[in-house]
């Protein structure tokens, strides 16, 4: 039983992870804007702030429906948890641990999801599984 439940589980875990990152991303575009974005990240001190701010909406973007999919997820896992690394420490580390108080157990949450999907293979549901099998079964 353990092992049909498997693959849906891996797929509602990377579709909802992949939706918090599309989200979050696509509010630094629409809600704060790339320069309201870039101006916050500055105000934090984050170096690069101009750039920094584009960076990483386009990754939360792309790395979130890279999850979605289970496309290319050993890169955009680890480069999503690098980037809740970086909101920790620019953020909410000074915070303490509970989300309500502006801590960092939710970005931490989302930085070991991030690696645990990465690692998993993303599931017979993934297309980076599809892809493997495809290599797999190919003429040589």
């Amino acid at each position: 039983m353990l092992e049909r439940i498997r693959p849906l589980a891996l797929l509602l875990g990377r579709i909802v992870i992949g939706v918090v990152f599309f989200a979050h991303g696509w509010q630094k575009f629409t809600v704060m804007g790339l320069d309201g974005t870039a101006a916050f990240f500055d105000s934090l001190g984050i170096p690069l702030a101009g750039a920094a701010a584009p960076a990483v909406a386009v990754l939360e973007v792309v790395g979130g429906i890279a999850f979605i999919l289970g496309a290319g997820l050993p890169v955009f896992g680890p480069l999503l948890a690098l980037n809740m690394i970086g909101a920790i420490v620019f953020l909410h580390a000074g915070n303490g641990f509970f989300v309500e108080k502006g801590g960092f157990e939710f970005v931490l949450t989302l930085a070991a999801t991030s690696l645990a999907i990465a690692f998993s293979g993303g599931g017979p549901l993934a297309v980076d599984t599809l892809l493997r099998r495809r290599r797999a079964s190919a003429p040589a």
